[in-house]
C-alpha cells in the first residue's frame, strides 16, 4: 500500500491499472460501474489503490525469504487471524501497519515497543524481504507480515474490535486529480478500520502530501466513531521515527503531517 510518497511512474502504468480493476486487487470502494468476469458474470468493478511495481528482491531479502519467512510471514486466509499462535504469546496489544515500504520504520517501532505485537501488510516482495532481514538482524520477536492486499486482510482476518492501534504511513497520494478515487484513506475503508479498532484504539497516519493530508483529516473527522487528540494535525509522535525519504523531503522543505485519532468510548 505505502509508497512513500512516490507517485506512479507514468500515465501509461496507470492507464493499464483501469483495465485490471477487480480482478486482482479491491480497494474498500466500488466506483459504481461493473466488468465482465472470466465466468461470464457482471461483478462490481472496483478500484485499486496500489500497482505492483516492478522490483528485485535483492540476494540478502531472499536468504532472509528462505530462512525467516516460514515463521515470521503468515498465509492469507479467509478466516480470523489467531493471534496468540501466531506471535506465541497472549494479552499483547496488537498493531496493524498497512504498507510498510522497506520495513526501516516498523522495525524501528517495535524494537521500541517490545511489549506490542505488530502486523505488518505489505504486497511487495523487496519490501517484506528487507523487513524479514531486519527481523533477523535486530532480532525481533513481535513482527509478523503478510503479503496480502490489506483490504481483503482487514475484512477477512481482523474481527471487529480486536486491534488496539493501526498505523498508515505515507500512502501512495496519487497526486493526479483523476487518480484520488484511488487513494487508500477514503470513507468507507476507515469506516472498516475504525470498526476493528478497541474503544480507545487509535489510528496513526502520516503524509508528506500537503493535499493529501487536508483530505485525510476531512475523511477522519467525518467518521463519527473517531475523535481528532488534536485541534488538527498531530505532533509526530516519539514512536514514529524520520525516515531517510522524509528527511530528504524536509531539507527540501517539504512539510509531514500526522493524524492520530482514537476510537470513541
Amino acid at each position: 500500500m505505502t509508497n512513500h510518497g512516490h507517485p506512479p511512474a507514468d500515465d501509461a502504468q496507470s492507464a493499464h491499472d483501469d483495465d485490471e480493476i477487480g480482478t486482482s486487487q479491491p480497494n474498500a470502494q466500488g466506483d459504481g460501474e461493473t466488468y465482465v468476469g472470466p465466468d461470464g458474470v457482471a461483478h462490481p468493478r472496483r478500484i485499486r489503490s496500489f500497482v505492483r511495481r516492478a522490483g528485485r528482491s535483492s540476494e540478502a531479502q531472499k536468504r532472509a525469504f528462505d530462512a525467516l519467512g516460514p515463521k515470521f510471514v503468515l498465509p492469507y486466509a479467509p478466516a480470523p487471524l489467531d493471534w496468540p499462535t501466531a506471535f506465541e504469546r497472549t494479552g499483547a496489544p496488537r498493531i496493524l501497519e498497512i504498507g510498510f515500504g522497506m520495513g526501516d520504520g516498523t522495525a524501528h517501532i517495535a524494537k521500541l515497543r517490545p511489549a506490542d505485537d505488530f502486523l505488518g501488510v505489505e504486497v511487495h516482495e523487496p519490501g517484506v524481504g528487507a523487513l524479514l532481514k531486519l527481523i533477523g538482524e535486530t532480532p525481533l520477536s513481535n513482527v509478523r507480515i503478510i503479503q496480502h492486499d490489506a483490504v481483503e486482510v482487514v475484512q477477512h482476518m481482523l474481527p471487529e474490535g480486536s486491534l488496539d492501534g493501526v498505523h498508515v504511513f505515507f500512502p501512495d497520494p496519487w497526486h493526479k486529480k483523476r487518480h484520488h478515487k484511488r487513494r487508500l484513506l477514503q470513507p468507507p475503508f476507515v469506516a472498516l478500520l475504525a470498526s476493528r479498532l478497541k474503544s480507545g484504539g487509535y489510528l496513526h497516519c502520516a503524509t508528506d502530501w500537503q493535499e493529501y493530508a487536508e483530505q485525510m483529516l476531512e475523511v477522519l473527522g467525518g467518521e463519527a466513531t473517531l475523535e481528532n487528540t488534536a485541534t488538527d494535525y498531530a505532533p509526530r509522535p516519539d514512536y514514529r521515527p524520520v525516515t531517510k525519504f522524509e528527511n530528504r523531503g524536509l531539507r527540501l522543505g517539504h512539510g509531514v503531517w500526522d493524524l492520530v485519532f482514537r476510537k470513541r468510548g
